[in-house]
This record gives C-alpha cells, sequence and structure tokens, in this order.
C-alpha cells in the first residue's frame, strides 16, 4: 500500500483531518470516494467524438513543432468478482437494486486497487492521482467535495497545468481539457491527439503541461502544441524546453530573469518566439529538466564526478537555490554548491513548484528550497528560504527502498509518496548486484577498483558442468576478463551476466558469451535455483505446520521486501528460521514458493478463488516486488483459463 504525504495550502479539510488553511508538516492523506451514479459521469466514448469545432477563440489544432526528438506497457489489473456475489445478483429482479450492488461491489474493489499511486500531478485549480490500475482521480483545489472519478481508462500519465489538463492513455491517445484547450465547455475531456492533421502521427509517447499550453510527443518524435501562444509560448509567462537525442537544448516563451539560460546578451530581449538553443549547458547527461515561474532547474549526470548527478539554475535570484544577493538573477545554468550534496549524496529525484524546490538524495535527505508562505516546503515554519536547507524527512519504513520514493509540487503546496515500479526478474536481479548485498566473491578491474558479486548467482548463470573444477575455470576466465577493462564496463558484463540482456552492451556480450548460459532464460536458471537441495545455498528456512521450506536468502531479499528489510535490519537476532505466519493455506504457500523463484504459476495446482483471495493478502504480507507480470494477474489469467 502507498503513503502520500501533504503539506501545503490546505484545501481538503474533507480528506485531510485537519482544518488548519495552512499544513506546515507532511501529513498523510486518507483517500475516500464517494458512491457516483455512473449516468451521471462524463462518458469516455462520448469525449472520443469531440471534433475541433468545440474549440474556439485559441489554437484550433495542435500546432507541429519544428523539432524532433527519439513505453512500457503495463497491464491493467483485472478484477473478478465471487461466484457467490455473481449468483445472488443473478437472483435480483430489480434492475434497480442491481445497478446498485454492482457499483458498490465495483467501488469496493477499485478502491482497493486506487491505493497503489502511480503518480501525482498538481497546479493551482486542481490535483490528480493516477493509480497503477490506469485510472484517476481528480481534487478540485478550490471545492470541498469530494474526488471526482475521470472517466477514462487505461491512463498511463497524467498532467496538470494552470488552468488545462491532460491525460495520456496507454493506447496512445490523449485527453484534455481546460480553459484554453476547450473555452466553449472547459470542463469536458476531448481527444485532442484526434485533431493532428497528421493520421499516421496521432500515436502519442509523451506529454507535458506548461501554465497554459500542451505538448504532445508523438511516435514518430514529433511534438505538437496546443493551447495559449501568449509570450510565444508555443514557439506565458511560462517557457518550455526540448531536449534532443543529442543532448542539445532548445527554449521558447518569456525569458524574464534569464529563466532559459540563454546567457546575459540576451537577458533584455523578454519574448523568444523560436525554439532557440541553448549555448554554455553543463557537461554530462542531461537527466532532467523542470521550470517554475521565475526560474529553472537541470539535473545532470557525470559518471567520471563525485557525487555523479548535481543540479544546475538559473533565473530569480528569490527561488532558484543560489543563494545570490537581492535582484542578482542568474542568466546561465549555474551548479547549485551545497555541502548539503557532498559525500556521495547523489540526487535521486526533484520536483520544482511555481516557487518552490524538493529534492530527494540517496541518503535519504530532504531538501528544499524558495517560497514557503503556505508551509509548501515542510519545514515546520513558513519562513522562505533563498539557499537549500535540509528538512525532516517523514520517518521510513526499515525495509522501504529510499528511491521509490516521489515528489510533486504545485502551486503552493506538496505531496511525496511511496511508489515502487513494476519490475521483472531480470530487472530484480540486475537491482541484486546494484546492491551489493550478501556479496561473497570480489573481482578486481584495469585500474585495481573492486566489483563484488554473488556467487551463488555466478554458480548458475555461468557454463555448468558436473566437474567443479570446470565451474572454477569459468570464473577463472571472468577474473581475466574483468581485469581488463574499466569499472564502467565491467559492471555491464555483471548485468549481462545477471539478467542475460545482450542489449546493455552488445560489444562486451560477446566477450562474455562462451562462458556464460546464454542462451537459457532467467526463469529457467531460476528454476534449476528452486530444484536443487543444496543446505549450502538455500540457507534460510519458513518454517511452517506441515513442513520447512528453505530458500537462499539472496532470493527473498531479491523477490521480497519483508525479508529484505529482515535481513539488513540491525539486530541481535541471526537465526536462520522464521515460523511463517501468513496464514497461507498449502498450495497457496507452494505457489508462492515457485513464484518467488520463477515468475510464473506452478502448472500442477488448480487456481480456485479461494487461493486467490489468500494470495492478494499475501502479496502485501511479504511485500512482493511489483512485478510484470505480477502473481495476481498471472493467478486470475489461469483462474479465467480453468474455467
Amino acid at each position: 500500500m502507498n503513503d502520500c504525504l501533504f503539506f501545503g495550502w490546505n484545501k481538503y479539510p474533507k480528506h485531510i483531518e485537519n482544518e488548519q488553511d495552512s499544513i506546515i508538516k507532511p501529513i498523510q492523506i486518507k483517500i475516500q470516494f464517494k458512491n457516483q451514479n455512473k449516468n451521471q459521469n462524463q462518458n469516455q466514448n462520448q469525449n472520443q467524438n469531440q471534433n475541433q469545432n468545440q474549440i474556439e477563440n485559441g489554437i484550433l489544432k495542435p500546432i507541429k513543432m519544428k523539432f524532433e526528438k527519439e513505453k512500457e506497457k503495463e497491464k491493467e489489473i483485472q478484477i473478478i468478482k465471487q461466484k457467490e456475489k455473481e449468483k445472488e445478483i443473478q437472483i435480483i429482479k430489480q434492475n434497480e437494486n442491481e445497478n446498485e450492488n454492482e457499483i458498490e461491489n465495483e467501488n469496493e474493489n477499485e478502491n482497493e486497487n486506487e491505493k497503489q499511486i502511480k503518480q501525482i500531478s498538481t497546479s493551482f485549480f486542481s490535483t490528480i492521482f493516477l493509480f497503477k490500475n490506469g485510472k484517476a482521480i481528480e481534487y478540485l483545489n478550490d471545492s470541498k467535495q469530494n474526488p471526482s472519478k475521470i472517466q477514462i481508462e487505461n491512463i498511463q500519465k497524467v498532467t496538470v497545468g494552470f488552468e488545462n489538463e491532460a491525460i495520456l492513455t496507454k493506447e496512445g491517445n490523449v485527453f484534455a481539457k481546460g480553459r484554453d484547450i476547450n473555452p466553449k465547455n472547459p470542463k469536458e475531456f476531448i481527444n485532442i491527439s484526434s485533431l493532428i492533421e497528421d493520421k499516421n502521427d496521432r500515436i502519442i509517447q509523451d506529454i507535458v503541461c506548461s501554465r497554459f499550453s500542451i505538448y504532445l510527443l508523438t511516435s514518430n518524435n514529433n511534438v505538437y502544441g496546443i493551447g495559449s501562444n501568449e509570450s510565444s509560448q508555443l514557439g506565458s509567462n511560462y517557457i518550455f524546453f526540448l531536449l534532443n537525442s543529442n543532448q542539445e537544448l532548445f527554449g521558447c516563451g518569456n525569458n524574464q530573469y534569464g529563466k532559459l539560460g540563454l546567457g546575459k546578451s540576451k537577458r533584455k530581449k523578454l519574448k523568444i518566439k523560436k525554439l532557440t538553443k541553448i549555448q554554455n549547458i553543463p557537461k554530462g547527461k542531461i537527466i532532467d529538466i523542470q521550470c517554475g515561474a521565475a526560474f529553472s532547474i537541470m539535473l545532470v549526470e557525470n559518471e567520471n564526478q563525485n557525487p555523479k548527478r548535481k543540479l544546475y539554475s538559473c533565473g530569480g535570484w528569490e527561488d532558484n537555490g543560489l543563494g545570490k544577493d537581492e535582484d542578482e538573477d542568474t542568466y546561465e545554468f549555474t551548479e547549485i554548491k551545497k555541502s548539503l550534496f557532498e559525500n556521495d549524496d547523489n540526487i535521486l529525484d526533484f520536483s520544482v513548484g511555481i516557487n518552490h524546490t524538493l529534492i530527494l538524495t540517496s541518503n535519504s535527505k530532504l531538501i528544499g528550497f524558495g517560497y514557503n508562505y503556505y508551509g509548501q516546503l515542510g519545514t515546520g515554519d513558513t519562513n522562505d528560504q533563498s539557499i537549500p536547507i535540509q528538512i525532516k524527512l517523514p520517518k521510513l519504513r526499515f525495509n522501504e527502498d529510499i528511491s521509490n520514493y516521489h515528489f510533486s509540487c504545485g502551486f503552493n503546496k506538496s505531496f511525496i509518496y511511496y511508489s515502487p515500479p513494476f519490475s521483472n526478474l531480470e530487472e530484480d536481479l540486475i537491482k541484486l548486484f546494484k546492491r551489493k548485498e550478501f556479496c561473497d566473491i570480489s573481482f578486481k578491474t584495469e585500474n585495481g577498483e573492486i566489483i563484488e558479486a554473488h556467487k551463488l548467482i555466478l554458480k548458475y548463470r555461468l557454463n555448468q558442468n558436473e566437474n567443479q573444477n570446470q565451474n572454477q575455470n569459468e570464473i577463472e576466465k571472468l577474473q581475466e576478463i574483468i581485469s581488463s577493462k574499466s569499472i564502467k564496463e565491467s559492471n555491464q558484463i555483471f548485468e549481462m551476466i545477471y539478467s542475460n540482456n545482450s542489449k546493455i552492451n552488445p560489444k562486451l556480450y560477446s566477450e562474455i558469451k562462451e562462458i556464460i548460459n546464454s542462451n537459457e532464460k532467467i526463469e529457467e536458471t531460476m528454476k534449476k535455483i528452486y530444484l536443487n537441495e543444496n543446505e549450502n545455498e538455500k540457507d534460510f528456512i519458513i518454517e511452517r505446520k506441515e513442513k520447512q521450506y528453505k530458500f537462499p536468502k539472496l532470493i527473498l531479499i531479491m523477490r521480497s521486501e519483508l525479508y529484505r528489510g529482515m535481513f539488513l535490519s540491525v539486530t541481535e537476532d541471526k537465526s536462520n528460521k522464521v515460523t511463517d505466519y501468513s496464514e497461507l493455506s498449502n498450495k497457496s504457500f507452494q505457489l508462492f514458493e515457485y513464484w518467488i523463484y520463477s515468475n510464473q504459476i506452478k502448472d500442477e495446482i488448480e487456481i480456485t478463488q479461494e487461493i486467490i483471495d489468500e494470495l492478494e493478502t499475501g502479496i502485501d504480507y511479504f511485500q512482493l516486488n511489483q512485478t510484470n507480470p505480477n502473481l495476481f494477474d498471472l493467478l486470475i489469467n489461469k483462474f479465467k483459463n480453468q474455467n
């Protein structure tokens, strides 16, 4: 389940149990829903049939911008109703009662899924919560009503501007609403991707809202803009950046305070009407760039520096975090130098609001600066901060990964939410290598740097032979290869060994192909570990009434946050046994055991509704990684095929 914390201007008194005007310390939000009659909701099919005649007094169609730039698909979790409930519904004679029961059951299931937050986007007038089931709800900031459900399915991304909103679906359609998009009916979503003249360029892969405009990136790497063109933002008081695959940065819009980073020579030119290349940008790879009302912030990664990621800022002196003297604006992107960012403290995430910024580092530091009149920095006061300061981060659960925390900063409020990504076996193995937990073998690079790995994984991923010496020979060959490589190349080699993903570096993969099981799928490798009864490998016991189940600790920490937290916590209890209190039946636990290794369902076990219900609870109990496909999807698909 996700945690969501809020601080800033409080316009949600019905949903936050605190009726203060401003929340100056983070508090938890309890999301509640009110049953609504489906006939009163907006109809998505009607939205899809809207045409450009509905858009007046503005830009009539998305305008293609003269710039080109180089999707994971998630499954929507399918909820099936219990057979008993279906039988009850069938015998109900009156249609009204039948509809009421269907709505009640649907809301109950949706509420459970909607606890898994995927993204939050917020601005002055509204906030949208997107959940991992592809559905979303909307809060209107000037209303005390319950949140309303957005009647669009399979949502991939949401973005909120000053008075506009846009929603990207997994099918590549974009629905938008707002004063600058549909002036005649600004509260109704219309399909703006269907308005693109070139029908072959209507599949959208990304979207972003600025203050008065919306931008679409198509699957053909073309960019379109729609909305108000005040201050030449299409080509408002706000600005727009585009970054191409060659790491060239372009910008246009209002250049007041130098927030486009074009330099002093153009500081007096306030309206930049065409996409203009930004010169003198920092060296390294631009990871992200975000804009506030009077400033811009860029995150740059450089493998050869420590820390690898640094922040650069330009624009108004009050909000840019550079700590300059009054009225000393910055016209080029300049590093935000602060002792808070030293000592290998990499920046994991940041979010820019209208006048404030929040930053999360790998050492679990929450850092902020900027305007704080409503307490949106979460410092416990309402004092503005012109330079970065450390803010007390709400206490994390001991087994949570700090990199899974994200921010959303709006006009006068901020959200922090926990959202672990979907993964697969290959990605979980790469994460295991990168975490360096329980490593028991080391290798030296050409410059003498040490890289640590896991004997268990190498044993099954390198070419196997009944003769143990043969496996040792493969280890020695790997040692020899690593000794001639840089630290970056060596890390890539191990990531390819762990995941068997040759795309990471095809040239290097050709060098190790002969010593690894290149033709074996990772699932098959993991099944070999599952079938092996070697007690030296399976060094942890989960004890149940019927029997003891043995697992390698490595596999448990790779797949379950519950056991990862247990093994890594500082405690005197170093036992290798634990009693299972999950209340799973024998069959359910066997399915759990097999899935932990293979990400698959055991064929010989018949799936029942009781097993589905048990493992739905078990997923939360064991805090299993949110894999793709996930365990719950696999169970439901097999159950359907059986019936």
